[in-house]
């Protein structure tokens, strides 16, 4: 890795001076943010990283000046060209044709691994890790709080691969309860098996308004009683109902997440657990953790001083578990829990979806320990903040499916302005591609946890920070290479690129593999949306000051590398987030 070469360079020259292993120092070793001021230098090392007697009740004035006597200790080589001190740091600016020449060569070299294969990831264990997400109810909106869950867990997803675990991809769908009951009810009343297979989400979900309209009548009411108590008895006739709309339903997800670029491996639900969380139930009751309630629900005390201020409902009155929905009932939950780790010996269990949860999954971890189950502190549950305001032109936005057309014939429209629409082999394929990528970069721009409004005008700009203006960045550089041959690095001449936005652009280059390890601590995907838009920005201005038509022979190639790197490593960066780049715009 190219910034690993550096750093360890510098890390050996400072663990001669302060007596400590490079080993220890490498991490402590950062790479500069490119500034607006064109003289930055490379890396930083902060002074109370380093120096023991360094405590956060220094005062500014002694840490520049122990940055100051350590920065005068250490000596220029062929690799650091120059050192000074900071507030607090100690900076190294590096030989700039060194500079050029070891980047460019590491991400040809690299090619989709660059980054990934960096010292900072080589104390990080290979896991195996277990990802649920999008998890939708058949039969109910797929609301927006689903699609999060998706582009979330399938970047969390993609992230954990690149960086070399093993993971398995869930969808636990909500795929059992009593609506089942009303549901079966309904379709016997409204059902249309012609409709249920050309459109099973539309249908099953017009049935069940349709149904739930009339879901106080006590007729009703006793019919979707008896449709779900043969559901748990195993009649074959009601399973076969219930099995036909799971398959048709799971059938239509595969097609619409293929639009995502979304897979999974697994297509779990509710239903998988019934038994299992009987079996739940009886161990809870068995190691004493479970208590009755006057009304003769069970539940489960978490209260520090064991005086029931803290518990969770885990049963029913009438001795079954509960299904009514995730926030009541973790006894489901808990047998999934039990059941994948015996499955899968996983070593990390990620749960992405909305924030309103965040009690059930604490909750269901504590239940887990008390349990006796050690592995409950390796769950984990990704939590994000509502979005407000999606809606397409037809209103509420109620099916995935409606998301994705509405994006796409939006970015149609807006591509159809353009010469180079009329050119394009497949203009609709783009504009889902350009699109999505829209969408994802509006979400992923802010922490995960905070809500947000939603604006399609705001997403589907093409300039500013959006996932449109990351598309055309990309095409825009693809082209570039098309019109002017591929560059080869070895006739590459790096003296061609000292200019003030060439290091600009090789600098930032330079901390691609510190964004992915941040991501990769904290799993949130807007440190990468952060460094791809100013790489973005980056390219734009190098394009206008850097032109490769014109130029001699030896600059032009030089340049076309220079772009050729930094379309790679947006490219890179592009597919981790979920976006599929594109070449033509």
């Amino acid at each position: 890795m190219a910034a690993g070469s550096f750093r360890r360079s510098i890390a050996s020259q400072l663990s001669k001076v302060l007596d400590l292993p490079p080993e220890n120092l490498i991490k402590s070793i950062s790479a500069v943010p490119v500034s607006k001021k064109r003289h930055v230098a490379d890396f930083q090392v902060s002074i109370a990283s380093v120096i023991e007697n360094s405590s956060s009740d220094c005062s500014a004035q002694d840490l520049h000046l122990q940055a100051q006597q350590l920065a005068e200790r250490l000596k220029c080589d062929s690799v650091v060209s120059e050192i000074s001190a900071g507030p607090g740091t100690v900076n190294f600016t590096i030989n700039r044709e060194l500079l050029a020449k070891t980047v460019l060569h590491q991400v040809w070299k690299d090619g989709s691994e660059y980054g990934v294969k960096s010292e900072l990831f080589s104390t990080v264990p290979r896991q195996k890790a277990v990802i649920e997400f999008s998890s939708p109810n058949i039969a109910k909106k797929f609301h927006i709080g689903h699609l999060r869950s998706t582009i979330v867990g399938n970047f969390i997803a993609n992230l954990k691969v690149a960086l070399g675990h093993e993971v398995v991809r869930i969808n636990y769908l909500g795929d059992w309860g009593m609506q089942f009951g009303l549901l079966g009810v309904g379709f016997q009343s409204f059902g249309n098996e012609e409709k249920l297979k050309s459109s099973p989400l539309q249908h099953l979900f017009e049935v069940y308004v349709q149904i739930n309209k009339a879901a106080e009548d006590e007729n009703t009411k006793k019919l979707a009683k008896d449709f779900f108590r043969k559901l748990e008895e195993h009649d074959e006739q009601t399973l076969s109902i219930w099995k036909q709309f799971r398959d048709l339903s799971i059938e239509e997800y595969i097609r619409i997440y293929k639009r995502l670029g979304v897979h999974f491996d697994e297509y779990s639900g509710e239903s998988f657990y019934q038994e299992k969380a009987q079996e739940v139930l009886k161990m809870l009751e068995d190691k004493g953790l479970l208590q009755k309630t006057i009304k003769g629900t069970g539940i489960v005390d978490l209260s520090e001083k064991k005086d029931l201020s803290t518990f969770s409902t885990v049963m029913r009155s009438d001795g079954t578990s509960l299904y009514i929905t995730r926030q009541v009932s973790p006894s489901v939950d808990l047998a999934a829990a039990i059941d994948r780790m015996n499955k899968h010996s996983w070593d990390t269990m990620i749960y992405v979806t909305d924030k309103s949860q965040s009690n059930h999954f604490q909750h269901l971890f504590q239940i887990l320990k008390l349990m006796g189950y050690d592995w409950a502190e390796r769950c984990q549950h990704v939590s994000f903040g509502l979005v407000q305001g999606m809606k397409t032109r037809r209103g509420e936005v109620i099916f995935l499916e409606d998301v994705l057309n509405e994006v796409r014939s939006r970015m149609l429209q807006n591509m159809t302005s353009t010469k180079t629409t009329k050119e394009m082999q497949d203009p609709v394929e783009t504009a889902e591609k350009v699109g999505l990528a829209a969408l994802i970069i509006q979400d992923f721009r802010g922490l995960l946890s905070s809500d947000y409004q939603f604006s399609w005008d705001r997403a589907l700009q093409s300039r500013g920070d959006t996932g449109v203006f990351l598309q055309y960045t990309h095409a825009r550089l693809h082209s570039l290479e098309q019109m002017h041959g591929k560059a080869e690095l070895t006739d590459v001449n790096v003296a061609c690129l000292q200019e003030p936005d060439a290091i600009s652009v090789l600098q930032h280059l330079l901390r691609y593999d510190e964004v992915l390890y941040r991501s990769s601590q904290d799993l949130q995907p807007k440190h990468i949306v952060s460094y791809l838009l100013t790489l973005s920005h980056q390219a734009a201005v190098a394009h206008k000051t850097l032109p490769v038509k014109g130029s001699a022979p030896d600059v032009a190639q030089a340049r076309l590398c220079l772009f050729h790197a930094a379309r790679s490593v947006l490219a890179n960066g592009m597919k981790l987030l979920g976006i599929t780049p594109v070449t033509q715009m």
